[in-house]
């Protein structure tokens, strides 16, 4: 029988209405209904595309047991963070303050006020690499609420507070000058991975106002440092297994430092973002790749996500169906040279296989591989005619 989701339009929302779990849509009326039964609420925020959204509502939220663990001790309330980004920014905000890392889905616990005392992401349905259980989760925070409520109640009173102590820095009405500027691109140096492009550590994001930032910097002062890590940083992106390489765009992230396995979903903004970095980059350089990349973006979007009412979806999903009817992550992206062999017949294969950089052993996961241009165009030219 559904829940009360069913009732609402969030396409998110939407595909939680046949849960065991008895969800609530963000409203007043379900603190209420937690002061009224003195239980805390479970706030579950996500979004249609996200993988790890689906894994937990999979393990979770669609199993009888954790459900009715659910039912019996809280008032569970599920957000769209793209229809409520207001709600997921206030409590994204006290996840990252708490734990110094966020993300989807984000799982936190309430008091009927909704002040938040506990807080998460996804957590699996059994202990693993170190994390509790959901089930585990749920028993704890049930347990303190129920035997030690004067600390729940000082913890949540702190995090509120210190929340609110926060002041947001606005900075003055000037635009910064060249002190600021010069130290803005001394600390990109610094963070600057020059062996793959991007700045920091797995897992990497497209820094796309950075490199904005970058290029205007050099076209202000010619400085060369700062197009050499903007054309490095897009060539490599673009080079790699975050860039769909048959369809164009981009995925979410890379998971790993190279830029090889990407988080497969595509989500609009960044590719919105992405497609004028590579309009710049080709307008101050005139690379070929920018260019190509740049229109192969702008059609992936138009192509993929316009919707029939002259719109834009604001992501593709990162799972797809396998071939089997089931959905599981980047099916849609990732390739074996057996595939390729059948797609292109054995000596086009061999080339393809060359060119996108699959192999047997994969770069992904099962002998799957994500493609990638790891050779320069006239290098594999060149091979190729000898």
């Amino acid at each position: 029988m559904p829940n009360r989701l069913a009732h609402e339009t969030s396409p998110y929302l939407l595909q939680h209405a046949d849960n065991p779990v008895d969800w609530w849509p963000w409203s007043a009326e379900a603190f209420e209904e937690a002061r009224k039964r003195n239980v805390p609420v479970l706030l579950s925020v996500g979004y249609s595309s996200c993988h790890w959204c689906h894994v937990m509502a999979h393990e979770s939220f669609e199993d009888q047991e954790t459900a009715d663990q659910l039912n019996a001790h809280f008032v569970s309330v599920k957000v769209d963070r793209e229809e409520r980004p207001d709600v997921d920014a206030v409590y994204m905000e006290a996840v990252q303050a708490a734990t110094g890392q966020g993300g989807w889905p984000m799982t936190v616990f309430l008091t009927p006020d909704a002040e938040p005392f506990y807080f998460g992401t996804y957590f699996p349905p059994a202990p693993r690499h170190g994390m509790p259980s959901f089930q585990q989760v749920l028993e704890g925070v049930h347990s303190a609420w129920a035997d030690r409520r004067d600390e729940v109640a000082e913890v949540a009173g702190k995090i509120v507070r210190d929340l609110a102590g926060r002041e947001i820095s606005y900075g003055d009405s000037r635009a910064p000058g060249e002190e600021q500027l010069a130290a803005a691109l001394l600390g990109l140096t610094r963070e600057y991975d020059p062996q793959r492009g991007g700045f920091g550590g797995a897992p990497k994001f497209p820094p796309s106002m950075v490199v904005e930032f970058l290029l205007r910097h050099h076209a202000r002062t010619g400085a060369e440092g700062a197009l050499q890590m903007a054309r490095d940083t897009c060539e490599r992106m673009a080079r790699g297994g975050i860039y769909d390489q048959l369809g164009g765009g981009f995925a979410r992230y890379s998971v790993d430092r190279d830029w090889v396995v990407p988080h497969f979903e595509k989500m609009l903004y960044d590719n919105a973002l992405l497609c004028r970095v590579y309009a710049h980059l080709w307008r101050s350089t005139g690379s070929e790749l920018a260019r190509r990349v740049a229109l192969e973006t702008a059609d992936f979007m138009v192509r993929e996500l316009r919707t029939n009412e002259g719109g834009f979806s604001s992501a593709l999903d990162a799972d797809s169906d396998d071939g089997t009817g089931k959905h599981v992550e980047g099916a849609y992206y990732v390739w074996t040279p057996a595939q390729l062999r059948e797609v292109l017949g054995d000596e086009d294969a061999e080339l393809a296989v060359r060119y996108f950089g699959v192999t047997e052993e994969g770069t992904f996961e099962e002998g799957l591989s994500v493609l990638q241009l790891p050779q320069q165009e006239q290098d594999f030219d060149a091979d190729r005619v000898s």
